[in-house]
């Protein structure tokens, strides 16, 4: 039994009464044991007026000024409760009001002192509904016989006690070690915990994956139980399964893979045809393989993806979702019939998307390229082999003519794209929602375009059939996120014209990027930019896309493999085919075809029973937040590697000096992005001993009271780096030379 707080208060919704036999079968309590523990946390929830207990059923008592939040403290013990509500005050928690709560855990805090115009209002936590630290990076000291772990974490404000096990604790004393929280306090009773690994003498000393998996609690391989379920799924296809689907073998299929080959095979989940119908239209098929055909609703498999909820790429290191063993048996390659769902979108002659349908098919791949292959093979048309020929001309119409044209279409709509090098493993747009436009291998964003027309059609598809569904939704990004870029860009003379002051759309962001190439530094420019972007995030209802311009619905559907979202996305297809009802009643005569755009206006009736639809509804509603929890961890732990990996490389370059450009002021400093490495550091204004320096913050600069020399927003400088804090990611700089000359406005008052 493996579930929080949260999870289990997430299964009350709109004051229902829920039975705990209910909550047993949804938490997974399957013995006597999860089920006597289950009923002992129901009785405190109850006893502490969180739940009330009706009939012998439980409901949430939602108690005023009771409310839901995230622990954020800081080093020097001051925490707040950070509301999931966009605009809501941050409630301040004394430490002696925080129940013994960690930075990070999920909490409910009662508001026992309102806020002020300059105040916020103070809490105390009631309740811990999640931890965030199972296990932690720390350092181990000797005390009195005691050996105890200091967090590296600084705002962790507390110490462990260790417990002896099969590591030594006197060979871990001084080392970096991870360690596994056993209990957390009680009282004032410490934690305890135990050293699952020594990592090193220091944190330089200790691998970066190792860093970054302890410290997020990754895991790193899967259970032997999961490993061997999956090794004993069938490596061919039942011929009675193909018998099942519409058979496409025949047709000619290419599929493509990434250049850079990690240390295993690639795990390829898309295969693509294009052929002429006869009305001379185009079709083209995105074909996906089915990994909901091996991965059954609850089984042990399920369970165990659900839970990572995504694959992490940490450099070559991959913590995958599912088994190699299943990703083997899923895995699109040529020769193989390989089990799909393929999304069949036929356009016009100009590019439009005229109907599109969505078939469980069986295809054989002719022919797997990388990227640059696919580049050299349409460089060299009139230079391809006879076997090479029908590729290439398949390569030819669909990034020459159909993939330009789509494109064209985005950008009409405001869509944008980013001039960056793209690192997603995933062929859509993944969690940064918004397409990578590389100039070394342009293909790769072109059939991105076409891709991303696939998860469009399957929203559009699951959305007009009244399917329940999670869609990929992305906000609009805050002002206060671009404010900072928009000072920048109008210092080094960008002309940029916002369509409205009050709101963001997608035309400003593709305005400011064809701003950026106007200047030299266009390259750390999109890279600022991309950080002004909402991360995508998963939605029970549909919900416009910023990045794409999508202003109804959109999903992700193409790598079932990698994100549990796209799975279940996937089984929601195959649940319309074989429970879906194609006409009101069993008297009608002729029913719709379910699979094919063309019955979205003939639909006027429940496609799924009821019951069914509402189980639906309410598993997905509890999905939503524990994907985007896993989504974002990925994405923390995504960033962190790549944090240290700069910090390592900028360690060896302690005291060289690098050309960079102002990136931020404040009035301990300014920051400089290293616009070579895009590595950025902090000049920090007590290293100016030149003169005192005076923030102005309407100007966005620091200004010398005597030599007058300005560092301003878009100002280029000459730094050297002073040191590196290689945990902390931390680049301190110091200023060689640049700058500028102050103007009379600097001086003005703020």
């Amino acid at each position: 039994m493996e579930f929080s707080i949260a999870t289990l208060l997430s299964n009350f919704t709109d004051d229902k009464l829920v039975a705990a036999k209910f909550l047993e079968k949804k938490l997974g309590c399957e013995d006597e044991e999860s089920i006597e523990k289950l009923q002992i946390i129901l009785d405190v929830l109850e006893k502490i007026g969180v739940l009330v207990k009706e009939r012998g059923k439980y409901r949430r008592f939602i108690e005023k000024n009771l409310v839901e939040a995230k622990l954020r403290c800081s080093s020097k013990g001051f925490c707040f409760a950070i509301q999931d509500e966009e605009d809501a005050d941050d409630i301040y928690v004394r430490e002696t009001h925080l129940s013994n709560a960690w930075n990070g855990d999920r909490v409910l805090v009662k508001v026992i002192k309102e806020g002020t115009r300059r105040r916020s209002p103070e809490g105390e936590v009631k309740l811990i509904l999640e931890r965030a630290n199972p296990s932690l990076l720390a350092q181990v000291k000797k005390d009195d016989g005691d050996y105890r772990a200091i967090p590296l974490d600084d705002r962790l404000l507390f110490e462990l006690l260790l417990k002896q096990n099969e590591n030594s604790l006197e060979q871990a004393v001084n080392h970096l070690v991870h360690v596994s929280v056993i209990r957390y306090p009680i009282g004032e009773q410490p934690p305890w915990g135990t050293i699952t690994r020594i990592l090193g003498s220091d944190a330089e000393e200790a691998a970066d994956t190792d860093i970054v998996c302890c410290k997020h609690d990754l895991p790193q391989v899967f259970p032997e139980a999961v490993e061997r379920l999956a090794e004993t799924l069938p490596k061919t296809v039942d011929l009675a399964e193909i018998d099942k689907r519409v058979d496409l073998r025949q047709q000619f299929t290419f599929t493509f893979v990434e250049d850079e080959q990690r240390d295993h095979p690639p795990f390829v989940e898309t295969a693509f045809t294009l052929e002429k119908t006869p009305d001379q239209y185009w079709q083209l098929g995105v074909h996906i393989t089915d990994v909901a055909h091996y991965v059954t609703p609850d089984s042990l498999l399920d369970k165990t993806a659900k839970k990572r909820g995504t694959t992490i790429y940490l450099g070559e290191k991959v913590l995958p979702l599912l088994p190699k063993a299943l990703t083997d048996c899923c895995c699109i390659v040529p020769g193989k019939d390989c089990l799909t769902i393929s999304v069949l979108i036929t356009f016009d002659k100009n590019g439009q998307m005229t109907e599109f349908e969505i078939q469980p098919t069986v295809i054989n791949v002719d022919e797997q390229l990388t990227y640059q292959e696919a580049q050299g093979l349409l460089v060299h048309l009139t230079q391809v082999s006879a076997e090479q020929e029908e590729l290439a001309q398949c390569l030819n119409q669909l990034f020459f003519t159909l993939s330009p044209l789509v494109k064209a279409q985005r950008l009409q709509r405001g869509g944008f794209e980013l001039q960056l090098e793209p690192r997603s493993p995933c062929q859509d747009e993944g969690r940064l929602g918004v397409i990578i436009a590389s100039s070394k291998v342009p293909v790769r964003s072109l059939l991105m375009e076409l891709i991303i027309l696939a998860g469009k059609s399957v929203a559009d598809h699951l959305y007009a059939l009244g399917i329940p569904s999670l869609y990929c939704a992305q906000p609009e990004p805050d002002w206060e996120e671009l404010e900072d870029l928009l000072k920048l860009v109008d210092n080094l003379g960008i002309d940029i014209q916002l369509s409205s002051e009050e709101e963001i759309t997608a035309q400003d962001y593709y305005n400011l990027t064809q701003g950026f190439n106007q200047c030299s530094s266009v390259r750390v420019l999109n890279f600022l930019l991309k950080d002004t972007l909402k991360s995508a995030k998963y939605s029970s209802h549909s919900a416009p896309h910023f990045g794409l311009a999508y202003h109804d619905c959109y999903t992700h559907c193409v790598s079932p493999g990698q994100r549990y979202g796209d799975l279940l996305v996937q089984r929601m297809i195959k649940l319309l085919f074989s429970e879906g009802r194609d006409r009101r009643t069993k008297q009608t005569k002729t029913g719709v075809d379910l699979h094919s755009s063309r019955c979205h206006v003939d639909i006027n009736w429940n496609v799924l029973p009821p019951a069914m639809q509402e189980s639906l509804e309410e598993e997905f509603h509890v999905l939503v937040s524990h994907l985007n929890d896993r989504e974002k961890l990925a994405e923390d732990a995504e960033k962190d590697l790549d944090g240290l990996k700069k910090a390592e490389k900028m360690k060896e370059r302690t005291g060289q000096v690098f050309r960079g450009l102002i990136t931020g002021v404040q009035s301990y400093g300014f920051f400089v992005e290293i616009e070579d490495l895009l590595v950025e550091g902090l000049v920090h204004v007590s290293s100016l001993k030149d003169d005192w320096y005076e923030y102005r913050a309407r100007h966005g600069c620091l200004v010398g009271r005597k030599n007058r020399i300005a560092y301003r927003l878009g100002d280029e400088v000459e730094v050297e780096v002073k040191s590196v804090d290689y945990y902390r990611q931390q680049i301190d700089l110091v200023t060689v030379g640049g700058g500028s000359s102050a103007r009379n406005d600097d001086w003005d008052d703020d």
